[in-house]
């Protein structure tokens, strides 16, 4: 069974282990609890959608070029290892995390932004009463956060702050966007060339 603390040493290895860059996970996606899972999982939907692959191994990525991670973390019941996870984001190669909590102290995001900084944190409220938790930091300590439940944008957030180092990225974030305005354009045509009811039936 593996114990909190061989987490925590893990992380810590992992950080002291000079690696490739293009070996380690470059988005870290961490969440309060497994039951946060449902809503976090748009999160891995957008990073799949653009390219990413999931990264389970340390240092042994998938054929993609870029990785995300994830891990349970609770800013309640396991401190020590929400701290260990911030404090060695940097040196483990991770350049961006998005961190989800419910509740109405989700303190998650932000405790891992303090520590994390200067890498950036994107929160997630998973609940509608976790959002003036998750954007209630003071100035001088700041995060970045979505709506309730969006952690598909919050994806998408952080693959923006990628891209501006691989242009690889924001290729594919330009392609998606004109997907979706294709797809605005194609509903729109038909809508008005079938009319408001028939347009309704083969919607259907």
């Amino acid at each position: 069974m593996t114990s909190e603390q061989n987490l925590i040493d893990e992380l810590y290895a992992q950080a002291d282990d000079d690696r490739d860059p293009e070996t380690t996970p470059d988005v870290g996606i961490i969440m309060g609890s497994d039951s946060d899972l449902d809503v976090m999982s748009g999160a891995h939907e957008a990073l799949d959608m653009l390219g990413f692959g999931e990264q389970t191994e340390y240092g042994k990525a998938p054929h993609e070029r870029f990785t995300y991670e994830t891990y349970v973390v609770s800013a309640h019941r396991t401190p020590d290892l929400m701290y260990a996870y911030g404090d060695t984001a940097a040196d483990r190669g991770i350049d961006v995390i998005i961190a989800g909590a419910g509740g109405k102290s989700a303190d998650l995001p932000n405790m891992t932004a303090s520590i994390a900084y200067p890498i950036p944190v994107i929160g997630v409220p998973v609940q509608e009463k976790s959002v003036d938790s998750v954007i209630g930091m003071p100035t001088g300590a700041p995060i970045v956060a979505v709506d309730a439940g969006k952690s598909f944008n919050a994806a998408l957030s952080a693959v923006q702050a990628l891209s501006r180092a691989y242009p690889e990225l924001q290729d594919r974030l330009v392609e998606y966007h004109e997907d979706l305005v294709a797809d605005v354009a194609e509903t729109s045509a038909r809508l008005h060339n079938l009319g408001v009811e028939k347009f309704r039936d083969t919607s259907q």
